[in-house]
């Protein structure tokens, strides 16, 4: 089910809840009954823990309070191992 908001000129703003695929028509306010017009919004983020969020405020955080790196990152470590087996046993240049 989608929900979808409609704005009456009278009322203001209401929802329609209806599956994805009804067909679309204009529908009334259910307050005065008079003709109501689409309102596009966003979609909703369902999860307040998703990573656009953390970085948003990460973002916003850093503007006021910007992290201070007491000592240089460690470089990457390389795996001493090659991820196939059979790699070891191809000639070296």
């Amino acid at each position: 089910m989608a929900r979808y908001d409609y704005a009456c000129g009278q009322c203001g703003v209401f929802e329609v809840v209806r599956p994805i695929d009804a067909p679309i028509h204009e529908p009334t306010c259910a307050t005065c009954g008079g003709a109501a017009t689409r309102v596009y919004t966003p979609p909703a983020i369902t999860s307040p823990h998703s990573v656009l969020r953390r970085v948003r405020d990460a973002a916003a955080a850093s503007a006021h309070e910007p992290t201070v790196q007491h000592r240089m990152p460690a470089p990457p470590r390389r795996n001493a191992h090659p991820p196939n087996p059979l790699h070891a046993r191809l000639p070296r240049p």
